[in-house]
């Protein structure tokens, strides 16, 4: 049996996700004000077909997720993507008091989640991506200075994402903070954390290793639409 992880946007939309699929059977397709993310059953004809029949017109894109780049179905072009690694918590849970700016993040934060993700592109963002799950940030004079929460959620598992800091402001510790605290929050709810992060992107693969991450498996990033 594959591991969950080898297909997270399937697992997960015909799992803990469902609710959020607006296309379910042989090919599955989040909410796009969720997001970009399809999965196919597999590499037959009706899937391949069901997941060309997700897209709505010819200004509309899916992202597939999987182990290795998903051939483009009949009708469609590769515009996009690039390699991944998936990382899986491998850490204790982060010991220590939470950094007292912390603050749950909600819908009256949402513009601001919007334009920091926008501009530091830590993955695909749509309007109702902050209502994944909670979302935690650390504001700095009273701008939304950085964040981080969760996207998928599988039996057993959720994944980290959003972690995004204004350039002028890294290097204080705050994507950490946030990290440990929303990898803390899926620990005590029994989920193990893990995340996607673009392989060319050392830098935060690096901190991630630090923060208690290990990289479990190359993925591929592939954006697709209609030919």
């Amino acid at each position: 049996m594959s591991d969950p992880l080898d297909r997270p946007i399937w697992n997960a939309l015909t799992s803990e996700q469902a609710g959020l699929a607006v296309a379910r059977g042989a090919a599955v397709r989040i909410d796009p004000e969720y997001g970009p993310f399809a999965a196919a059953r597999d590499l037959g004809d009706e899937a391949q077909a069901a997941l060309l029949a997700t897209l709505r017109g010819p200004d509309d894109r899916i992202g597939v997720v999987e182990r290795a780049a998903w051939p483009a179905p009949a009708g469609t072009r590769v515009l996009g993507g690039g390699d991944l690694v998936q990382m899986v918590f491998a850490g204790s849970a982060p010991e220590g008091p939470d950094d007292p700016r912390i603050e749950l993040l909600g819908e009256r934060d949402a513009a601001e989640m919007a334009a920091l993700a926008y501009a530091t592109e830590p993955g695909p963002w749509s309007s109702k991506t902050h209502r994944y799950g909670n979302y935690y940030g650390i504001r700095i004079s009273g701008r939304l200075a950085a964040m981080a929460g969760e996207r998928l959620r599988l039996p057993g598992l959720a994944e980290l994402s959003g972690v995004s800091t204004w350039p002028e402001l890294r290097a204080q510790g705050l994507a950490a903070a946030l990290v440990r605290r929303a990898v803390n929050g899926f620990l005590a709810r029994g989920d193990r954390p893990f995340l996607h992060c673009y392989a060319a992107n050392v830098g935060a693969v690096a901190l991630y290793e630090k923060l208690g991450f290990a990289v479990r498996a190359e993925m591929t990033f592939t954006i697709l639409a209609l030919a």
